[in-house]
Parts: structure tokens; C-alpha cells; sequence
């Protein structure tokens, strides 16, 4: 269990770029990440090397772990600060109780509960961070030193001997902004002693070419203030910079090949693949019972019920994708996520292949026809009766190919208007179909249109369908296998899963071919 210890800054002094105080109290409560605690004494081990952040943000850091000691009553710090923009303003602002708190980042080992307070017995520090608002008062900063380079002789010298009003008007003369920083920790508990004003220069940018200004626009959008720093910079103008301007790779996609639609898996009936086996069987009745007129005193016929079962294949419908280990590595996050939304689509494309051959090898051909009004309602009519003679069931559904779908939309009455197009009176209308709607309604039946039709399934098919004639079996669509080539370096995804269609009652397909 990972928790955050918040804890008070005590004091400041602008010297030597360090920042030093009481970065744990044994035994005070406080307020964490996980509720109250309380830290009992020697609960944590801080014999690792930590960093000094800035709110907790690792990448952030501002600063490395110098010196570390504990106490009966706690354990004191001293953190040397980096040479940085962030390192600067954090000393700044820790000399003038802007950003005035230590809280400590622990692993918790063991631990318990007292009275709904957590009182930690073992925990591993893992960080340090500089934060504003600390929860624990008697534990702050000690001391701030903001120098660029230290004194040379660690005893007092004459300047050091000067009065703080001397100071202040030293610091005033050569830099306004030091002297801020004196006042403001005269005025709070925050106590600054500097013989030198922080020191402000230009950094030299990093960024030198398309890869570092890359680099740096990253870490500026995740909140390194250095690194919006250095892209501001180089953002002067495309004219000055032209070189340091990349080419920006959206994450949205373009993919005018495959979508997730199944068109005819929609337009009849779908269940749950059954659990094990490649085969399955369905129950069907082959002769049904009899019954006539008889005579008073006359013999009942026996007239016996037969069944027999309907043999459903169970198939594999698979797809892989071989990639090098450094694309999986080295590429932006989304390239998985449309991996896997594209191996999906593919997967539909195939499932729904499947069907229509099945609809297509077990339907009732009703001729090649011309496209006309009074064609198409002859071919709809001619459908709804041979179905419902051969099946005993009702004409639902009619799928299109994208050519009949155009032929169907071009249709008109005798008055010239748009037959299938939604107009004002759309009572007066055989049904709906537009340029922007790949499903509507047509002379009662539920229109879809199916890309797969016309590419190498059928051709500018349209079939009619009684949904209840054919079942289409499913099983989950199984997670992503990935098996690692040792010699190449290359990944292997699968991405598969099982289905089976059944023709429960034949004819219950009725095609209008175009070949």
C-alpha cells in the first residue's frame, strides 16, 4: 500500500540551493492518502537514496536526497535542489511560504488500525515532495539555501555577521526580487538568510531538432514546466523554425475498407454456440400426425409422428496480425486498441460472409429480373408466398447489395415521384430508403443493405428472408493470443472465435439474382 504523508515547512534560508527540515514526526496523526495516521517511531526505512518532487508528480523531480537522520522525535532532511527553472521557482517559493510543505511517500509493510486512525509499525520511503498544503504543523523546513555555488569557508564571515537590515538592503540594490523573499519570511514563520539573490539566466534550449522539439511538446502536455517552457521558445515562427516544426500524427483513424455491420447475421434469428464439440444437432419433425373424418364405429388410423436431427457444423473464423517487438514498444498506445478494432471488424466481415452463403445455396431462385416498379413489387410478392408456402412462416426481411440499394432508391410511381423515399406524405409511399440510411422499410419488410453482396457473395443480390428459417450459433469472441518469435523479435496476435449457421427450414430464402 502506497501512501502520502503531507508535512509543514518550519523555516527558510536563500544560501547554498538546498532545502532541509523535519520530513516525518513520530507519533503525530495526520491526515494521508489513506485517512488519518500516525507513524510510530522507527516505522520507516529510509536506507534508498529518494528524490525531491514537486506535489507528488514523478516527472517533476526537483531535487535528490543529500542527508537523512531520525530521532526520537523524528527524521530530518536535506534535499540538494536542482539548477532548473522548477528548482528555482521551488526555492523561491518555499523562502516565501507559497509552497511551504514536505510529504512523504511511503510503501506501507505492516500496519493497524486504532480507533480508525492507521498506525503504521514498518514502511519504505520511496519519495519526498514539496507540496502547499501540509497537514501536520510541527515538521517543515529548516532551512532554504538558494546560492548557485556555496560558500567556500563554512565559518561565518564578516558579511555573515551583517545585521538583517544590512542584508535587505544589499539584497534590494542588486535584485528586487530577493528582497521579497527576505520580507515575506521576516513577516511569516518562514525565516530566509541569503547572501546572494537567486540568479536568473537563460537556459539553453534542448530542443535542437524534430525529435527534441517532439519530445519536449510531450512532456509540456503531461506538465513539465521546463518543457513549455523550451516549446514556447521554439514556437517563434514556421518561417524561423520551419525545422523544428514536426508533423503532427493524429490518433484519429481513417479506414474506408471495414466496418463492424452484419447486415444478414441482423436479419435472421442468433443464438449461443453450445459449450464443446464441432458438431451439434437440432431436433426436426419429418412427419407429423394425421388426422380424417371416420365413420360412427369406424377404425382410427394410427398415423405416427417421426422425427429425425438436423446436423449443425460448428467452424473457426480466425485472424492474425505479425508485428516486430519495437512497433508494439516504440509505437503510440493506440496502435493496439485499432489493432484489435479492426481484427474485429474483419472478424464480422467473415461471420457474415458465412450467412449469406448460406442464404444464397439454400434459398429459392426467383429469376433474373429487370428493375422496375412493378418488377420489384412482383418479385416481393412472389417471395411472401413462396416462402410462407415452403415454410410455413412469413417473409420478414430483404437484403441488398450496395447496386440494388441505388436500383431500389431510383424507383418511382406513375406520378414520377420517389416510390421508397421518405417525401411529405410517406402514408402514400411503399416504404423508406435514402442515400443516408443503410436500413428503412420496403413494402413491410426490413430493408438492409449488405456490403457483402456483390463482392463475391452473390451478385447485386437481393434476397428476402424469414427470419425463424435460419439460425445463426455464436461463441465469445476469444481474447488475443500473442507467442513471441525468440530469433525474430516478432509478435503473433490471433484473434478468433466459433460459429455455426443452421438451415432449420429450407426455402426460407427467396433470391433475386443479378449474375
Amino acid at each position: 500500500m502506497k501512501i502520502n504523508f503531507p508535512i509543514t515547512l518550519t523555516a527558510a534560508d536563500s544560501r547554498k540551493r538546498t532545502i532541509s527540515g523535519t520530513i516525518v514526526t513520530w507519533g503525530e496523526r495526520g491526515n494521508t492518502s489513506a485517512g488519518a495516521t500516525v507513524f510510530e517511531k522507527g516505522s520507516i526505512d529510509f536506507s534508498k537514496p529518494v528524490k525531491l518532487l514537486l506535489e507528488h508528480d514523478r516527472t517533476r523531480p526537483i531535487g535528490k536526497l543529500m542527508d537523512i537522520t531520525a530521532d526520537d522525535a523524528g527524521i530530518e532532511a536535506t534535499f540538494k535542489i536542482a539548477g532548473t527553472i522548477a528548482g528555482d521557482d521551488s526555492l523561491l517559493e518555499a523562502a516565501e511560504g507559497l509552497r511551504d510543505g514536505f510529504s512523504v511517500g511511503v510503501m506501507v509493510d505492516d500496519w493497524k488500525n486504532k480507533d480508525g486512525v492507521m498506525s503504521i509499525k514498518a514502511a519504505k520511503l520511496i519519495e519526498v515532495s514539496l507540496v502547499t498544503d501540509p497537514a501536520i504543523d510541527s515538521a517543515r523546513v529548516a532551512d532554504v539555501a538558494a546560492t548557485e555555488t556555496p560558500t567556500e569557508n563554512s565559518e561565518a564571515t564578516a558579511e555573515d555577521k551583517t545585521t538583517q537590515e544590512e542584508k535587505v538592503s544589499d539584497i534590494t540594490s542588486e535584485a528586487p526580487i530577493a528582497t521579497e523573499a527576505v520580507e515575506a519570511a521576516q513577516s511569516e514563520p518562514v525565516a530566509v538568510s541569503a547572501t546572494q539573490p537567486v540568479a536568473y539566466t537563460k537556459p539553453r534550449s534542448p530542443i535542437t531538432n524534430k525529435a527534441t522539439y517532439l519530445e519536449h511538446s510531450v512532456r509540456a502536455a503531461l506538465g513539465n514546466d521546463e518543457s513549455r517552457m523550451y516549446v514556447r521558445a521554439a514556437d517563434d515562427t514556421t518561417s524561423n523554425n520551419a525545422g523544428l516544426i514536426p508533423t503532427r500524427q493524429l490518433t484519429e483513424i481513417i479506414n474506408p475498407l471495414s466496418n463492424a455491420n452484419r447486415p444478414a447475421i441482423d436479419s435472421i434469428t442468433t443464438g449461443v454456440l453450445p459449450d464443446a464439440g464441432m458438431t451439434f444437432e437440432i431436433p426436426k419433425i419429418t412427419a407429423v400426425p394425421a388426422v380424417a373424418e371416420v365413420a360412427e364405429e369406424g377404425a382410427i388410423g394410427e398415423t405416427g409422428m417421426t422425427s429425425s436431427f438436423l446436423t449443425v457444423n460448428v467452424k473457426k473464423y480466425a485472424g492474425g496480425q505479425e508485428f516486430t517487438v519495437e512497433l508494439l514498444d516504440r509505437s503510440s498506445p493506440v496502435f493496439f486498441d485499432v489493432l484489435v478494432a479492426e481484427m474485429e471488424k474483419a472478424y464480422a466481415y467473415a461471420t457474415n460472409n458465412a450467412v449469406l452463403n448460406a442464404l444464397i445455396a439454400g434459398g429459392t431462385d426467383g429469376g433474373n429480373r429487370t428493375m422496375s416498379n412493378v418488377n420489384f413489387q412482383d418479385f416481393i410478392s412472389d417471395a411472401a408466398v413462396s416462402i410462407y408456402g415452403n415454410t410455413l412462416g412469413f417473409a420478414q426481411n430483404l437484403i441488398a447489395s450496395t447496386g440494388q440499394w441505388g436500383a431500389i432508391m431510383n424507383l418511382v410511381d406513375g406520378n414520377n415521384l420517389p416510390l421508397y423515399t421518405n417525401v411529405i406524405n410517406p402514408q402514400n409511399r411503399g416504404g423508406g430508403v435514402t442515400p443516408g440510411s443503410i436500413g428503412g422499410n420496403v413494402l413491410g419488410l426490413n430493408f438492409r443493405v449488405d456490403r457483402g453482396l456483390g463482392s463475391g457473395v452473390g451478385d447485386d443480390t437481393l434476397i428476402v428472408v424469414n427470419p425463424e428459417s435460419y439460425q445463426w450459433f455464436e461463441s465469445p469472441r476469444y481474447r488475443l493470443e500473442t507467442a513471441l518469435n525468440q530469433t525474430t523479435g516478432k509478435i503473433t496476435v490471433a484473434y478468433y472465435g466459433y460459429g455455426a449457421i443452421a438451415t432449420k427450414v429450407g426455402a426460407g430464402a427467396y433470391l433475386w439474382k443479378v449474375a
